[in-house]
């Protein structure tokens, strides 16, 4: 069939042609956008998940329902080892720029970027060590002059806390709200997860309509409640995976059809099979498969002709990419993984897989699980964050 018409995406973040399975989620932002416009009290919002079940394009997806309520928005990515104070400052700074025309008083709007250039510019240069002077080289993009005495102590939870007062004070001017979605949420540093959370439970209590949007891999929760006790009631967490059958069936029709193209039974059967319901895996096996069937309907003889290819493309971007990442040690750490199933394995199990201390090997796996390729499922237990890596293992050479 023609390759130009193929309606599939499976890219990182990508939205596919239909967003199957998610209503439930949909649904309750679509909650919490209305209370928050309304002044009742509500939580931030945490999803987590796997890799490939579409945290991402969920998280995408809230961001345009927050927008088309004219809400201010802004979103960071966040990474092992680095502040999230800049990249803040950054998206709340997207979020004011989209308010701005709405609000009568220019004047406040200024105030507001002088504290927060002057938030951006509090914390320490990179590379300059802890307790060192700040260097005021990096410039944010403001065209104001930086405030003084307000989120500039250099001390994230207090300058975050009273940034965030501040931002939500401009968005209930204006009769709106803002929203900032972080994603990779796990890999905030543990120190700045601890004000995030200061900052949210500060806006909690004095009601501003400011709401913080994070996705992440499983153990979110668990980095979370490390910080601070009281996440575990300040945040609405849902928890996302694979499709069910009739999710999967119909993010494989429906953009199908309006391409006058249709799947028969049995290779719909044979799709679930092989993408086990994993959103990105659908994608992934599909579009491969309309590339290579000869026409309408799809059967599941194309279904076998597709399968090698995808997997091809699959072991090589999907999996082999993060394989690679990984140093010998820690290849050994998952290659042990793997051979003791796919289900979350005790950390003593794999020691003595290896035929070592479980001690020896905690360098291994505390590398691993900050590249995110395993995360802790609970003490003592960790799992893969790629549905099926295990089994990709399992097929590569010793």
């Amino acid at each position: 069939m023609d390759p130009v018409r193929n309606p599939y995406a499976p890219g990182a973040g990508q939205r596919p042609p239909e967003l199957a399975g998610r209503d439930r989620e949909l649904r309750q932002f679509e909650v919490v956008l209305e209370r928050v416009a309304r002044g009742r009290p509500e939580r931030s919002m945490v999803i987590t998940g796997l890799r490939g079940v579409g945290k991402t394009v969920l998280l995408n997806a809230f961001r345009s329902m927050a927008i088309q309520k004219l809400w201010g928005t802004g979103k960071i990515e966040a990474r092992p080892d680095q502040s999230i104070r800049r990249p803040v400052a950054s998206a709340l700074h997207m979020a004011v720029r989209e308010l701005a025309p709405r609000h009568r008083a220019p004047d406040r709007i200024e105030e507001f970027l002088g504290v927060l250039k002057a938030f951006a510019q509090a914390g320490e240069e990179p590379g300059t060590g802890r307790g060192k002077a700040r260097a005021h080289r990096w410039q944010p993009g403001i065209d104001v002059p930086a405030a003084r005495g307000r989120a500039d102590s250099g001390d994230l939870e207090i300058d975050l806390t009273e940034l965030f007062v501040d931002a939500a004070s401009v968005a209930t001017d204006v009769g709106a709200g803002i929203a900032l979605f972080v994603d990779e949420m796990q890999d905030i540093p543990a120190d700045d997860v601890s004000a995030l959370c200061a900052a949210c439970h500060e806006l909690s209590q004095v009601g501003g309509p400011l709401i913080v949007v994070g996705a992440g891999l499983p153990h979110l929760p668990a980095v979370l409640s490390a910080s601070k006790s009281y996440s575990e009631r300040l945040f609405r967490y849902a928890r996302i995976d694979r499709l069910d059958r009739e999710s999967a069936d119909f993010a494989l029709m429906a953009p199908a059809e309006r391409e006058h193209v249709t799947f028969t039974p049995e290779a719909l059967d044979a799709l679930y099979g092989a993408a086990d319901g994993y959103p990105y895996f659908v994608q992934a096996y599909a579009k491969v498969v309309w590339d290579v069937a000869p026409d309408t309907p799809i059967t599941a003889d194309d279904i076998k002709v597709a399968a090698p290819e995808a997997e091809s493309e699959l072991a090589v971007g999907f999996f082999g990419s993060r394989y690679d990442r990984a140093t010998p040690a820690e290849r050994d750490y998952m290659r042990a993984m793997a051979m003791l199933g796919d289900d979350p394995v005790l950390t003593s199990a794999v020691a003595e897989e290896l035929g070592r201390k479980p001690s020896s090997l905690s360098p291994a796996r505390d590398g691993l699980i900050k590249k995110g390729l395993i995360y802790s499922a609970e003490r003592g237990l960790v799992a893969f964050t790629v549905p099926h890596f295990g089994k990709f293992l399992r097929s590569q050479p010793a």
